[in-house]
């Protein structure tokens, strides 16, 4: 029986609607084998399971008192009518600052209130678009060039402003590879052209010359996202990981604030949380290793702790393993999972389990089942040391002085919002997401304005920044 639109005409059935259903079916007659769905002896996982009072807390540590969780979208839309190739890409990064005492104090309230709450969060945003493909910032070059020019463009214009924190992305870039007291002067750069050698040229924010081909070179080359972009592609890999490294950059902001203004009072109090883990893949992995030394270095010169920084995961294999443990019984509330040599070569089947994540991850996984029954993969950066190395890094607790903190403030922040979902990282998420439908026609109006496209709107195209002569 149809029903009937408001428009009068009756509703029909999208035309591929059926393809879910035909390729599970095709999916269900083939054979293949998946980790989680084969929990058999389970023995083995028994000393790799620590229950939550048996993970040391150190004396020193105060109760956290505030939450800062950071969250990415990012979405390209075709912009061209007859030319699906041209896309526009746009980037969303939020973080959610949220007050945990005035969250406690709700729930000791017969009816929560709900202006009590907003007045215990507080948001903020940046954001970023550019063409991404069929689309370049200006005629006569390459896809990989107009990325490059688009990229160093925003990140000199696009600021990062939260309270006393007021600096573009270009100086976080630089902040990162430094340390927090002092920015870096110049950034290593591969020069971009396949056949230069060059390599490692310092480059300052201004950009310099190839020495050896006179390619201009500028500072964000040091992201290489230009290694990813393709003329013939949509580019949404290189959006993604542009996304992610925003997202290390808020972060790195934010912790260096209260490092700078408040290593003794809010910096100790407070978690900073990623939705998804702390790693960094792609041609962009060589960050991972800066954002390891930046925290760790952070972490030396705070005599009262901190900074308290975790990664979240609640998809992918892992977290699809964890919770078919949770199922079967063998994580019960209060548990931790060592995620050790062993169960990553179980989970991942990688060939070489001990190397895991040794060249994309600057934090520890550890699987914990929170007191209310919540199952989530989340990563921590160890204070010394590599969390992943070829010879196995460091899997045990005890490497992880700050893991006791992070997994009470998991207990104490769920959220029904989402599958074992934590409120700041739903609020955060709330703030940097795109509407779907609404949001995706917004954003192809803006599109064609920036592009040129709508000729009655004014252009307002990205350009290069100009340079030094």
């Amino acid at each position: 029986m149809a029903y009937q639109q408001i428009n009068g005409r009756p509703e029909r059935a999208s035309r591929t609607s059926h393809a879910q259903a035909a390729l599970r079916a095709a999916a269900d007659r083939a054979v293949f084998h998946v980790p989680a769905e084969h929990i058999r002896d389970v023995d083995w996982l028994a000393s790799r399971v620590v229950p939550r009072k048996g993970i040391a807390r150190p004396a020193a540590v105060e109760h956290l008192s505030s939450v800062i969780a950071i969250d990415g979208s990012q979405m390209a839309v075709p912009v061209r009518d007859g030319l699906p190739s041209v896309r526009y890409g746009y980037i969303q990064a939020a973080a959610a600052y949220v007050d945990l005492d005035a969250v406690d104090a709700q729930r000791c309230e017969r009816f929560v209130d709900p202006v009590a709450l907003y007045a215990a969060v507080n948001t903020a945003l940046v954001s970023l678009d550019l063409p991404t493909a069929g689309a370049y910032t200006r005629e006569g070059i390459s896809i990989q060039q107009s990325w490059r020019e688009a990229v160093d463009c925003l990140f000199a214009a696009k600021r990062v402003e939260v309270n006393r924190l007021d600096q573009s992305l270009l100086d976080l870039l630089f902040l990162l590879h430094g340390t927090p007291a002092h920015p870096a002067s110049t950034v290593p750069v591969n020069c971009p052209d396949g056949g230069c050698p060059s390599r490692r040229i310092p480059v300052g924010r201004r950009g310099v010359a190839c020495p050896t081909c006179g390619m201009r070179l500028h500072p964000t080359d040091v992201l290489r996202l230009h290694d990813e972009v393709l003329e013939e592609g949509n580019n949404q890999a290189a959006l993604g990981r542009l996304m992610q490294t925003v997202e290390l950059l808020v972060l790195v902001g934010l912790s260096t604030l209260l490092w700078d203004q408040a290593r003794t009072d809010l910096l100790p109090t407070t978690l900073f949380v990623l939705d998804g883990p702390l790693a960094m893949y792609g041609p962009s992995a060589k960050l991972r290793a800066r954002a390891l030394e930046y925290f760790q270095a952070m972490a030396a010169t705070s005599p009262h702790g901190g900074p308290y920084v975790c990664g979240v995961e609640k998809t992918g294999p892992m977290a699809d393993y964890a919770r078919a443990l949770a199922r079967h019984g063998v994580l019960t509330p209060g548990d931790l999972l060592t995620v050790d040599e062993k169960v990553i070569s179980v989970v991942t089947q990688a060939d070489n389990p001990r190397a895991y994540g040794a060249e994309t991850y600057w934090g520890r996984k550890f699987v914990y089942r929170s007191m209310d029954g919540r199952v989530l993969v989340i990563t921590l950066p160890p204070p010394v040391g590599e969390p992943y190395d070829d010879h196995g890094g460091q899997p045990l607790p005890d490497a992880y002085p700050t893991l006791s903190v992070v997994l009470d403030v998991i207990d104490r922040t769920g959220s029904s919002l989402f599958r074992d979902g934590l409120v700041p990282i739903a609020l955060a998420h709330g703030a940097a997401a795109y509407p779907i439908g609404v949001g995706t026609d917004v954003l192809r109006l803006v599109a064609r304005r920036k592009l040129g496209i709508d000729v009655s709107a004014t252009a307002e195209r990205v350009r290069p920044r100009p340079h030094a002569s």
